[in-house]
């Protein structure tokens, strides 16, 4: 049940004008009832199946996912809802503050509907009102839409207090969390089998994932063609831009956009985008749409302000393009999820000491008790990809990080150089550098798909398209 469930007193502010009961009891009158005829939501079907395989992992026990609910951004304002993702996974709903229950081989969604003209929340309530946030789907058309069956939030407590081993996906609904004893060990194992299964994508996923790249490579076009705003503004219209695209044919942005001009590409996550874009540097961009099923692409290029890159920028991003080209050639099924890294590793250490900036050979550098060469890489190549930008967080390492790959599973392979503007063990020219080129690669039976493959990626390709788009 929501924190401010129906027939409490609405959510307002207090410098909403007092509401008079004649005013009250006007308010309530006139108003035609109707039900929307939603279509079935696409991913209805496979959301079943999904319930289906989780249930059969915990036979006999309850299941319990909440959605979430509103996250305080500043004092009485809050950040626009998006729905936990094993949630949305597994039962379709974007709605907040909603739980799905799986148990005894049925599945309930427990949702708050419409506002009741019953009482003051349609008129009044700032977080739930529909003359202020919008209509809610009713129950009848959550459940048309969605397949499945769906009460009204009021009924969860009941639920919830009956016997019977419980699990709870845990921090999502400070509700729920009271209303059920944690278990730990239940708990905890519950929230790993909801990550592994969504390691293998299906068909419906992969295309969702495309769509996602597909809007984010429009993204990244659309920044190149105001690039005359760009080096008038800096990082921020950069953010700007794409965001309009990515709320304009998506939900979001799949996570804060860093857009890193000069030596702010040399932190891994530069999101304050408040810097300038400076003729004769690079600009790193990683960024990805999140679309409106809340699949998100994460795609990385770094581009040569001037359109051109110089001597040093080149030799530099042709290093990086090659060591991501080597891990992406090394994905297929079978395979250990480490094997882009490592081949990418490989190219970079190697190419480290071409540079003379290794203390050893590359060789030693290599080995798992030295890896000096990771002073100028720092991060991991790959992360899996889905809903999350950093999907399956929560599955067990032998099945992720210490697994191997199989068709259906979707990962970047994102290799970076980076030399901070204070490292004296790096020649002078080279400071304050960073380039990381990224991509979203589909594991297919015969190796892998580059589902962000419209974007360029090799030197010359870069400077071609920007040429082209810039007119």
């Amino acid at each position: 049940m929501s924190e401010n469930e129906t027939g409490t007193e609405p959510k307002t502010e207090s410098h909403d004008p007092a509401v008079p009961a004649a005013y009250a009891a006007f308010m309530r009158e006139g108003w035609g009832e109707r039900e929307l005829d939603l279509p079935v939501a696409a991913v209805a079907g496979p959301a079943a199946q999904r319930r289906t395989r989780l249930a059969e992992a915990f036979p006999g026990e309850r299941l319990v996912l909440p959605a979430g609910g509103f996250k305080v951004r500043s004092y009485d304002t809050d950040y626009r809802f998006r729905p936990d993702t094993a949630h949305t996974y597994f039962s379709g709903n974007q709605t907040s503050d909603a739980v799905l229950v799986i148990a005894d081989g049925e599945s309930v969604l427990y949702a708050r509907p419409r506002s009741s003209r019953d009482t003051d929340e349609f008129f009044r309530d700032r977080q739930y009102g529909e003359l202020w946030a919008g209509r809610r789907p009713s129950l009848k058309e959550m459940s048309d839409s969605l397949g499945l069956e769906v009460r009204h939030i009021d009924q969860l407590d009941a639920m919830l207090q009956g016997t019977g081993k419980t699990r709870v996906l845990r921090g999502l609904s400070a509700h729920v969390d009271r209303m059920v004893a944690a278990d730990e060990t239940r708990d905890s194992d519950f929230a790993r089998v909801a990550s592994e299964l969504r390691l293998i994508k299906d068909d419906w996923e992969v295309a969702q994932l495309q769509e996602a790249c597909d809007i984010t490579t429009l993204g990244f076009e659309d920044v190149v063609r105001e690039w005359d705003r760009v080096l008038e503004f800096g990082e921020r219209w950069v953010e700007g831009t794409f965001f309009r695209r990515a709320r304009a044919m998506g939900n979001d942005i799949g996570y804060d956009s860093i857009v890193g001009g000069g030596k702010h590409a040399t932190t891994l996550h530069w999101i304050e985008n408040s810097g300038p874009i400076t003729p004769g540097e690079l600009v790193l961009l990683d960024m990805g749409v999140e679309n409106t099923s809340l699949y998100t692409a994460d795609v990385t290029r770094t581009l040569p302000v001037d359109g051109t890159f110089t001597d040093l920028q080149r030799e530099l991003y042709d290093l990086v393009y090659a060591a991501q080209q080597a891990g992406i050639e090394a994905l297929k099924p079978g395979e250990t999820f480490r094997v882009g890294h490592n081949a990418a590793m490989d190219v970079l250490a190697h190419g480290l000491e071409d540079l003379e900036l290794l203390p050893v050979s590359a060789e030693e550098a290599l080995d798992p008790e030295s890896r000096v060469y990771a002073r100028w890489t720092l991060h991991g190549t790959s992360h899996m990809l889905g809903m999350d930008v950093h999907d399956c967080g929560q599955a067990a390492p032998e099945s992720y990080a210490e697994g191997t790959l199989a068709e259906g599973m979707v990962l970047t392979v994102e290799p970076g150089l980076y030399f901070q503007e204070d490292d004296l063990l790096v020649p002078e020219e080279l400071r304050g550098i960073g380039i990381r080129i990224e991509d979203d690669i589909l594991i297919t039976a015969g190796g892998s798909q580059n589902l962000s493959a419209a974007l360029p990626r090799t030197s010359t390709e870069v400077e071609e398209w920007m040429a082209r788009l810039r007119g």
